[in-house]
């Protein structure tokens, strides 16, 4: 038996008395993926994006570990709410419109001490301040540095459209913008370098798309050290009480960790090992997150017909943003059909084997985006679910 019919195995039995859909976390995968980050890190702290969890229950649970060390959010509601549940250090890695939350921020010493929001425009600084309601509490900031590596004088660009701030020169005067504006105290600088930490750099049957790929990020890596460097030394120069430097992300934990200017890491979907990232030479974790979806039809010979499933992940559209299904090994979609919103056709020899109501296990594209298609997730160790814990939408909440 191979290992993944192993889990198969393990997966259907411990679901055995449920009916699909149904979401479930393997803990020794999820604990195994947690220690291989740590290990990349180096010693150096990670700071778990939620975005890619979505359940506070694991993200309990990770931050219990050694190792691990704050939550980078993804809204400033969700901000809000995580540090209302108990999380004292939440950096939110994205600029924030939401006037209601900042006044509730602006008004709450333990929100205040709790959250530090994310600003690479003076303008925000402006809505901020707009926005405080009378709160007077100190906000919390952090300056976001643009990754991107610019090519032929800046005629190409590799990486995501994120801040407005390359240089040195354009991080140092914003952080003096914000060193000279009452109510609010600079404590840190993010740099988020997704060309490298989200783009696979082994993808099978594409040899030289990899090689391509492989060439660019070394040169970006290269590129981002000095410049970043460069950068926390300006910022250094106006704010010397900086609290951190975060950086990285799941595929680069051990190249941004190698950066002496870093002082802490951003990972997340490595804790789940969604199907994106099975394409890395720096690393190979565990599929820890899946769904099921039961069986209803048989069509004929090589098919089987399971309900829904049709849960596409963010980005460019694309085969890549579409689930997989997992086990058992051998299905496929119907190239026709895809994943549907109500039904999904999967062909291949193993569909013969499937009688209805079986389970078809399934994996996300992405990570955490798996959470906003289901109330719970089920815990499994070994062959049983040892705890059912809600999802941020178990919890009704949906922040985007």
């Amino acid at each position: 038996m191979t290992a993944r019919a192993a889990d198969r195995t393990r997966y259907d039995r411990a679901t055995a008395h449920l009916d699909a859909p149904v979401a479930v976390v393997d803990l020794e995968a999820f604990d195994s993926n947690a220690d291989d980050l740590v290990r990349r890190a180096g010693g150096k702290p990670i700071r778990v994006a939620s975005k890619s969890v979505r359940c506070r229950a694991l993200l309990e649970r990770v931050l219990a570990r050694p190792g691990f060390a704050g939550i980078m959010s993804f809204t400033l509601a969700e901000s809000l709410w995580l540090a209302r549940s108990g999380f004292d250090d939440v950096l939110l890695a994205y600029p924030s419109a939401d006037r209601a939350a900042y006044a509730e921020l602006a008004g709450d010493p333990k929100l205040a001490a709790a959250v530090t929001v994310m600003v690479d425009d003076p303008a925000q600084l402006e809505l901020i301040d707009a926005a405080r309601s009378g709160g007077t509490e100190e906000i919390r900031v952090c300056l976001e540095l643009d990754t991107s590596l610019r090519l032929l004088g800046g005629r190409v660009r590799v990486g995501a459209l994120r801040s407005p701030l390359r240089s040195p020169g354009q991080l140092a005067e914003l952080a003096r913008s914000v060193e000279r504006r009452p109510g609010f105290r600079l404590v840190g600088l993010m740099a988020y370098e997704g060309h490298v930490a989200g783009v696979g750099d082994s993808v099978a049957g594409r040899p030289l798309r990899s090689r391509a790929v492989r060439l660019m990020q070394a040169a970006a890596r290269r590129e981002l050290a000095a410049r970043r460097a460069e950068v926390v030394r300006a910022v250094r120069a106006v704010a010397p009480g900086l609290e951190f430097v975060n950086g990285g992300g799941t595929g680069s934990v051990q190249h941004t960790a190698a950066e002496a200017a870093v002082t802490e890491i951003a990972a997340g979907s490595g804790l789940y090992v969604p199907r994106l990232f099975d394409n890395y030479t720096s690393f190979t974790g565990r599929p820890a997150a899946l769904f099921a979806q039961p069986v209803v039809r048989r069509p004929g010979v090589g098919v089987v017909t399971v309900l829904g499933g049709g849960y596409p992940a963010s980005g460019a559209a694309g085969p890549d943003r579409l689930p997989v299904p997992y086990l058992p090994e051998g299905l496929r979609f119907d190239p026709q059909e895809g994943p549907g919103e109500v039904q999904t056709p999967l062909l291949g020899s193993p569909a013969d084997d499937l009688l209805i109501g079986d389970k078809v296990w399934f994996r996300h594209a992405k990570a955490g985006e798996l959470c906003e298609r289901f109330d719970e997730l089920r815990l499994i160790e070994g062959d049983r679910i040892t705890a059912t814990v809600p999802t941020y939408r178990g919890e009704g909440r949906t922040f985007l």
